[in-house]
């Protein structure tokens, strides 16, 4: 495949994942949870703020409203210029978790969605956090644990085996579960541990199947005839009205 290619198959990778996210962030749990995870970095108005991993940059926007210097950092050039594009007052860097671009004790909060499980080595990216925060800054963790997605379905069998098939083909699926473990690890004080579910019963949140599914067929988990049955099971529940997919995010909290 040539860099032009894979440029382009990256573009349309990034907008069928933002149009999944948009669908989940517009979810009221999600409206709640992102509520909470501001709530727990304990904002001081004016201070600096980093959303690592921005993702389409919504939290950022909705930091800098509550009165922060918000920053959003993520290493996609791609996801960053559609989260530019969105919030054009915002500011965006591109960088990776493990070596932000900030100087020592200079970040008074931390924020985290979604990321830790696509990390390698998460105590690196904690390590970096430490490194950037203030005497009394404040993180929070906020993530799925992919293991312990629940769905409804004829079929719990195949259901199991194509969540834990892709859950197997993240770097780090079981993150959120060992979030306290990383920041008590990390050398952070005051460490707290929520668990939130999620429930999704709107069809909008269809193509996130199709994300767990895919990969797994891709792997050789779960041959094409099955997966296409049980998406095609799937869509007829969302019609009928019996979709649900419900997913457990850990949040957890500290200080510096």
């Amino acid at each position: 495949m040539s860099k032009n290619q894979e440029a382009v198959e990256e573009r349309r990778d990034t907008e069928a994942l933002l149009a999944v996210l948009d669908a989940a962030d517009e979810m009221p749990s999600a409206v709640q949870l992102r509520a909470r995870s501001y709530e727990l970095l304990s904002l001081v108005p004016g201070s600096t703020v980093v959303d690592v991993g921005c993702g389409g940059g919504r939290a950022v926007a909705e930091l800098a409203e509550r009165g922060v210097h918000a920053v959003g950092v993520d290493p996609g050039p791609w996801m960053l210029a559609a989260a530019q594009r969105r919030w054009p007052e915002a500011e965006f860097r591109e960088a990776g978790a493990e070596d932000l671009p900030f100087t020592d004790k200079s970040v008074r909060g931390y924020r985290a969605d979604k990321l830790f499980h696509l990390l390698k080595e998460p105590g690196r990216a904690v390590a970096e956090a430490r490194r950037v925060l203030c005497p009394g800054g404040r993180i929070v963790l906020v993530g799925q644990d992919w293991d312990a997605i629940m769905i409804d379905s004829d079929d719990a069998a195949l259901t199991r085996t194509i969540v834990h098939a892709r859950a197997d083909l993240l770097a780090t699926p079981r993150a959120g579960r060992q979030y306290r473990s990383l920041l008590l690890t990390g050398g952070f004080d005051d460490v707290t541990v929520e668990v939130h579910t999620s429930v999704f019963t709107d069809p909008a949140m269809l193509p996130l199947l199709a994300r767990l599914a895919e990969p797994a067929c891709a792997d050789g988990a779960v041959d094409r005839d099955r997966a296409d049955a049980w998406l095609a099971e799937q869509r007829r529940r969302a019609e009928a009205g019996r979709f649900l997919v419900a997913i457990p995010f850990f949040v957890a909290a500290g200080s510096a």
